[in-house]
């Protein structure tokens, strides 16, 4: 995706990328049956399984010719899926492929398919409402991993797989509280993705007890930015906040905003800039002075290089990074399996505490839904990506 020029006065809407809902946390794990046999029952869901045995696991992808993009998307989901069944220690992993294209009917046809020929679990499909569909045609009966990150349509027996905003949020203003940077100003987009970013924002916020200094709302145009660029100057410059927070969604709005802050004499050496997406890509946005010394989320680099070095011996090409999810899927599908939990696939099983190993770090995923993910608190500087607090390892770590 390359940035595009802002016309002054023209609202550019762009598509939301990943989506959050209000996040609620439930502490229940209500009892299930571990005889091998039969479905959990109250607030579980999915089918006990014999873990001796190959777990059916049903692969919902984009694919079947509707878009280039779309099939070279599927064809890395099945690939890595398939290395993660192939990298199973002491389980067995028969996976069934299925393709859906983006139609939302399809999955749910598919959905159903799948289970009606045995299928323990499903895994996708891509797409928020394929995956809510896919959802509903199976509830009550088997688990739906979706490689969505539309933490709207998690809960239930759908659950999202995908990096959403509230993890990207939380980890940044987590550190930054760590940092001292307690009162925290959103800047935010009026469009819907930027709104549900600063909702993330907000949460993020109230979970690591920082503060609220206030917040900024802005048209996607330079028009817009400009009209709230010198309230936002006078608050940082009258030090009412430690740190300004953006949402940045639309690719135009980050270099425009933050060179129009800099005009304003704010830049991260007087007040600590962050980002809700990434501001190292494109890479050509290294060498924005704007961005230079901001704080912004990114997986465990390493480990994503290590994985992409293995799929490209294998399989002849670079994996698309939404590939990876597949991987994390069936990865930590066959890590239950291979504990002998008879309720692997079940909400009990699958919310597992300790959480599993990804190809981009540590994640687990929560009874409502959401993910958990394991990212490094990176910046800019001198033009290049520098970790200032690398991924944790594991749920016990400072970034958790």
């Amino acid at each position: 995706m390359t940035d595009l020029a802002l016309r002054p006065g023209l609202s550019r809407l762009s598509r939301p990328l990943m989506r959050v809902a209000a996040f609620v946390s439930l502490a229940f794990l209500a009892a299930c049956d571990t005889t091998g046999t039969g479905v959990a029952s109250g607030p579980q869901t999915g089918p006990m399984i014999d873990p001796s045995q190959p777990v059916p696991v049903a692969l919902l992808v984009p694919g079947g010719g509707e878009s280039a993009e779309l099939d070279r998307i599927a064809r890395s989901i099945v690939n890595s899926a398939k290395m993660a069944a192939a990298d199973a220690q002491g389980a067995r992993i028969d996976l069934r492929v299925y393709e859906t294209g983006s139609d939302p009917a399809l999955a749910a046809a598919r959905a159903n398919e799948a289970v009606a020929a045995g299928a323990k679990i499903i895994v996708g499909p891509l797409h928020a409402d394929s995956a809510n569909a896919a959802g509903q045609a199976v509830r009550g009966q088997v688990n739906v991993l979706s490689f969505s990150n539309n933490a709207d349509i998690a809960g239930g027996n759908v659950f999202v797989l995908g990096n959403t905003f509230y993890n990207t949020a939380d980890r940044l203003i987590g550190y930054g509280v760590r940092q001292g940077k307690r009162r925290v100003l959103v800047v935010a987009e009026d469009d819907v993705s930027g709104q549900i970013g600063a909702a993330a924002i907000e949460a993020a916020i109230a979970r690591n007890r920082a503060t609220l200094a206030g917040k900024a709302v802005h048209p996607v145009s330079e028009q817009g930015i400009d009209g709230i660029v010198p309230q936002v100057a006078a608050i940082a410059q009258a030090r009412q906040a430690d740190a300004i927070f953006m949402t940045a969604n639309s690719p135009s709005v980050l270099p425009y905003l933050t060179d129009a802050l800099a005009r304003n004499g704010v830049t991260s050496n007087s007040v600590q800039l962050m980002g809700l997406t990434r501001w190292d890509v494109p890479a050509s946005r290294l060498q924005l002075p704007g961005v230079q010394g901001g704080w912004f989320a990114v997986p465990d680099l390493p480990r994503i290089a290590q994985f992409s070095q293995r799929y490209r011996s294998a399989y002849g090409e670079a994996p698309h990074e939404l590939g990876a999810l597949g991987y994390d899927a069936v990865s930590a599908i066959a890590s239950l399996a291979q504990a002998g939990r008879a309720n692997a696939l079940t909400t009990a099983g699958l919310t597992s505490g300790n959480g599993f190993q990804g190809v981009s770090g540590v994640f687990r995923l929560r009874p409502d839904g959401t993910n958990q993910r394991g990212l490094s608190v990176a910046t800019i500087r001198g033009n290049q990506l520098v970790i200032v607090d690398p991924a944790p390892r594991s749920f016990g770590g400072a970034g958790f």
